[in-house]
């Protein structure tokens, strides 16, 4: 259900030790906060403890710009990484995009429908098949040309786009270029990637006519953050599918769409809600 009420998020991590969760809840608690819902992993093989923890701000006796310093003895005490977060803030989302239409279109709708909470300030593509589309939903189409030569140049208007839009957060819906590790540094945790799961064994072109040749049983996606390391970066959400010797190259190529966009969907839908916290090259993902 939406929430309609804005509620505070506490995103925490920290080595794992006794005590956490007792001084986390009475926090709220003395404060006079009511937790709607609060979830907990310990990574046993590192000893690091991963909480998220939501409660109402109706009613509590911090003012919100104040609870990230009225927290920060308790962060101290128990050496913790915290976060906080406020579901009534809505990311300033821009949407990356090539030729390739379904992942941007699936989110397009999703928007506008009010499925994902952020606010949509433009789609960058290096092509100009979506400008109509992207037009009947009055978002901003930014269309920036590329070749091997002036991709530096591209790149950077790239980044003259993004601060001019104020963005906070950008998903790659199949664009198909590699970002650089600075434009990758100034955006860590905040650039979601999606790519189907055949890599590294599909490399390159035509991955599904690949995955036909070599006769597979199952085909999957998988979306993550970005990172400098291609196609490395923490998993965030994945899906299979079965599949079998009576699927051509264009029935692999469709329910590899099918699950690209409901993966991407998923993994955005996490970012925008505050439930993961990455950690090295994984990623914990709350319920």
């Amino acid at each position: 259900m939406p929430v309609t009420k804005p509620h505070a998020v506490l995103l925490i991590s920290c080595q794992d030790q006794r005590g956490i969760v007792t001084a986390v809840s009475s926090f709220i608690s003395v404060n006079g906060g009511n937790i709607i819902h609060a979830e907990q992993h310990t990574d046993e093989t590192l000893g690091i403890f991963f909480q998220r923890i939501e409660f109402e701000l109706d009613g509590f006796g911090i003012q919100r710009d104040q609870i990230a310093a009225a927290f920060a003895p308790t962060a101290k005490r128990f050496g913790m990484t915290v976060e906080v977060r406020f579901t009534d803030v809505r990311p300033r989302l821009a949407i990356m995009a090539s030729k390739q239409p379904h992942c941007l279109y699936d989110l397009l709708t999703r928007w506008r429908t009010g499925e994902l909470a952020a606010d949509l300030q433009c789609v960058i593509d290096n092509h100009p098949d979506h400008a109509e589309v992207c037009g009947e939903f009055g978002i901003p189409y930014i269309h920036l040309p590329i070749t091997p030569d002036t991709k530096p140049q591209q790149e950077a208007q790239v980044i003259e786009t993004l601060e001019k839009y104020d963005v906070d957060f950008v998903v790659l819906a199949r664009y198909m270029q590699v970002l650089s590790t600075e434009l990758i540094a100034d955006y860590a945790s905040r650039i979601i990637n999606i790519h189907h799961s055949f890599l590294p064994a599909f490399v390159g072109a035509n991955p599904y006519r690949q995955a036909h040749d070599r006769g597979v049983k199952l085909i999957g996606a998988t979306a993550h953050y970005a990172t400098a390391d291609l196609d490395e970066g923490p998993i965030i959400e994945q899906e299979v599918a079965r599949v079998t010797h009576r699927d051509d190259v264009a029935s692999l190529t469709r329910k590899g769409r099918d699950l690209e966009t409901i993966v991407l969907a998923r993994a955005v839908r996490a970012h925008l809600e505050h439930r993961v916290l990455p950690y090295g090259h994984k990623t914990v993902v709350f319920s």
